[in-house]
């Protein structure tokens, strides 16, 4: 068998869902987009799609589903939302009740999906350009950190946005913008650049998800708006219901990142 790395999208869900992948999925099916998840009953759909409009650097929509539907029409037809992620996060009452391999017991028929851009589309044009991917050469997750950025609210959606980081050489940094610069669908450029700080991060080795990377001498930390802002969100909402992807654990379409670049 091919190295899952190696595998086309199709193949890789697969794979996902019998069970036998339940790692992060940065670096899989490279060339093809991967997604973030948000499934919500029906009754917050409006404003949650609303707060999506308003905030569509961390949350730029991809797709969203009809009630209870679970399978694509755009992103990836053959697949099942319920089962063709690695992780999912079960929230209730904002707290994270579970993390499970799927999500079939549980569906509803009132569930509204939400599918959001990820980071990871533009890492493979980084890549390209021959500016380095730490996490990706470490074979980690991506670090990500709850920022002091405020997301405009809608409804009872309100709260901070989260940030993934990439650390760079400072003569890397200018390309790094004008390359993700390229995929507004999927975070764009990035949204802050240098001292954590500034936008409320204390400590870059202790990342609120994912993992840690090695930032070297003379490197500088970037950051990006992030599709798991949602899950911040979500928290602090305490929305009954509210089912996503284990940050990292993305959902992997059919879409070649080059589709999402505006070229």
């Amino acid at each position: 068998m091919k190295k899952i790395h190696h595998l086309h999208p199709s193949e890789t869900r697969k794979l996902i869902r019998k069970g036998k992948w339940d790692k992060p999925t940065p670096g899989l099916a490279m060339g093809y987009a991967q997604a973030n998840l948000v499934v919500l009953p029906s009754k917050y759909a409006f404003d949650f799609l609303l707060f999506c409009q308003r905030n569509p650097k961390p949350c730029p929509v991809l797709e969203v589903l009809e009630p209870g539907q679970y399978r694509t029409t755009f992103l990836a037809p053959d697949a099942d939302i319920r089962t063709d992620i690695p992780l999912y996060n079960i929230y209730r009452k904002g707290k994270l009740m579970s993390v499970q391999k799927n999500i079939m017991e549980i569906w509803r028929d009132d569930f509204v999906t939400f599918l959001l851009g990820c980071s990871f589309s533009f890492e493979e044009a980084l890549i390209r350009a021959k500016i380095p991917v730490r996490h990706l050469e470490e074979e980690r997750n991506v670090p990500m950190y709850i920022t002091n950025i405020p997301c405009k609210p809608s409804g009872i959606f309100r709260g901070p946005m989260v940030v993934s980081m990439r650390p760079l050489p400072a003569d890397k940094v200018i390309h790094a913008i004008k390359v993700t610069s390229q995929y507004a669908s999927v975070h764009g450029a990035p949204i802050h650049i240098g001292e954590p700080s500034a936008i409320g991060i204390k400590d870059l080795n202790k990342p609120d998800f994912g993992d840690p990377v090695t930032i070297k001498k003379g490197e500088i930390p970037v950051f990006w708006a992030c599709g798991v802002t949602p899950q911040a969100i979500v928290m602090q909402a305490k929305v009954d219901l509210c089912i996503t992807h284990a940050p990292g654990h993305m959902f992997i379409t059919d879409l070649l990142n080059e589709e999402l670049a505006i070229l």
